[in-house]
């Protein structure tokens, strides 16, 4: 067994050093398969001693990628944020992927400590990676006598069945909506909370639309992804489809931005031909920080996202914090802080994904395509009538500001906390328990 374990961890190692020419032998969806394959074979390598109270320290050890550019790590940095004002001692292990994503988000680093002192890990790493921390990275046996929580994103109504390996290393599940709890649901008896995130949304005056080389005198709508996400599920191809048919020419006072993180030569190929050329199209491939993409936000007149899942909607909801309207696809995650009083809610119908291509979303599940017209309607309506712009923008920002809020997401931590552990912490208190 530490045989198997210690070739896989090799071949690992040797892949992330080698991604690079990896990458421009193999598509990333290929590459993403063999090593979710690696981690569903790691199913039996980490057996963990059960939970004992008293035994440690009572606190939060977070496990997450805190440091990393993406999503994932975001909602890691979100999750800080919230155990740090709920009270509860804290610490962080900075878990780094084995991956190209750029580690320079350092805004928890004072609270990294890589150690693991209280009682309680939350885990905040989805199921494949969560296999391949405890089987091969992380030093064996960090789990023991601890409860063991993971922090999971889900896009689907349907949890994948070689992802229930990563059941057996946890004693409970957290996840963002009741939609990717209810997902998780179906397969476990264990508990299954829903912790909704505090959302915030910092910019800097100084990032305009000089800085990002925007025009100034032009309505701009901005959609974004992460090649990481899969552009399958995002959908960015929809939003341009929509733009070009709301605007079907050029030079009409608006324009569409798309933000691409992480790109993948073999997209940015098809978005310039599905641009046709045209002038009132930009496409930024450039890294940025949360800083900056949160500026380039506040930049833009309206954001797109008429994505076919979302397991929270993190971006969205970070746009309509800014004040910014939205135009969405109506299903999944989203819809738990989103409706037609405060954004573009578009229709939709549900299609069966036909193809296996995609290593996590897998043929016969499901998910939402878009009504690319209802969403050109929405962007031509939006561009012209201010009203209508003014009263979304407003309804946007309220709804956000007074339900997804770090003060709500530290409470539902802070009482789940106590009812694990029979601790009532005292609320408020700032405290990173370095």
């Amino acid at each position: 067994m530490n045989i198997k374990k210690a070739i896989l961890r090799f071949a690992l190692l040797a892949a992330h050093a080698l991604k690079p020419l990896l990458l421009k032998i193999f598509p990333k969806s290929v590459l993403r398969k063999i090593k979710r394959g690696i981690a569903t074979s790691s199913d039996g390598l980490d057996v963990k001693e059960p939970y004992k109270p008293g035994l440690f320290p009572k606190g939060i050890n977070l496990v997450g990628p805190v440091r990393a550019e993406i999503g994932l790590g975001q909602s890691a940095r979100l999750l800080c944020s919230a155990i740090q004002k709920s009270g509860i001692a804290f610490t962080i292990y900075n878990y780094k992927q084995l991956n190209s994503v750029r580690q320079e988000d350092g805004q928890w680093d004072a609270a990294i400590t890589n150690r693991f002192p209280y009682s309680v890990n939350l885990i905040h790493l989805n199921p494949p990676e969560l296999l391949l921390a405890v089987s091969y990275q992380i030093k064996r046996g960090f789990r023991d006598g601890k409860y063991n929580i993971a922090f999971w994103l889900w896009e689907l109504e349907e949890f994948p069945e070689d992802w229930l390996p990563a059941l057996d290393k946890v004693d409970e599940v957290w996840t963002p909506s009741e939609f990717a709890s209810a997902s998780v649901r179906k397969k476990t008896d264990l508990p299954v909370v829903t912790v909704p995130y505090g959302i915030t949304a910092e910019y800097d005056e100084r990032f305009g639309r000089k800085y990002f080389s925007l025009p100034d005198s032009v309505f701009l709508f901005l959609c974004m992804f992460d090649s990481n996400s899969t552009s399958a599920r995002k959908n960015p191809q929809g939003a341009i489809r929509a733009f070009l048919e709301a605007f079907p020419e050029d030079g009409a006072g608006v324009g569409l931005v798309v933000k691409i993180s992480h790109s993948d030569p073999r997209e940015l190929g098809e978005f310039d031909t599905l641009a046709q050329g045209r002038g009132d199209i930009c496409i930024l491939k450039d890294t940025m920080t949360k800083l900056e993409v949160n500026s380039l936000i506040r930049c833009a007149d309206v954001f797109v996202s008429l994505h076919r899942a979302e397991g929270f909607g993190l971006v969205l909801a970070e746009a309509m914090l800014l004040g910014k309207p939205c135009i969405a696809t109506n299903w999944s995650s989203n819809v738990e802080f989103m409706n037609p009083e405060c954004a573009c809610m578009v229709g939709y119908e549900l299609t069966e994904i036909t193809s296996d291509d995609n290593p996590i979303y897998k043929k016969g599940f499901r998910w939402a395509e878009p009504d690319i017209t209802q969403a050109a309607a929405f962007m031509k309506k939006l561009a012209g009538d201010r009203d209508f712009y003014d009263k979304i923008s407003s309804a946007a920002k309220a709804k956000i500001s007074s339900e997804l809020t770090v003060d709500k997401c530290a409470q539902a931590i802070a009482r789940r906390f106590k009812n694990i552990t029979g601790e009532n912490v005292k609320y408020g208190v700032d405290k990173k328990g370095l």
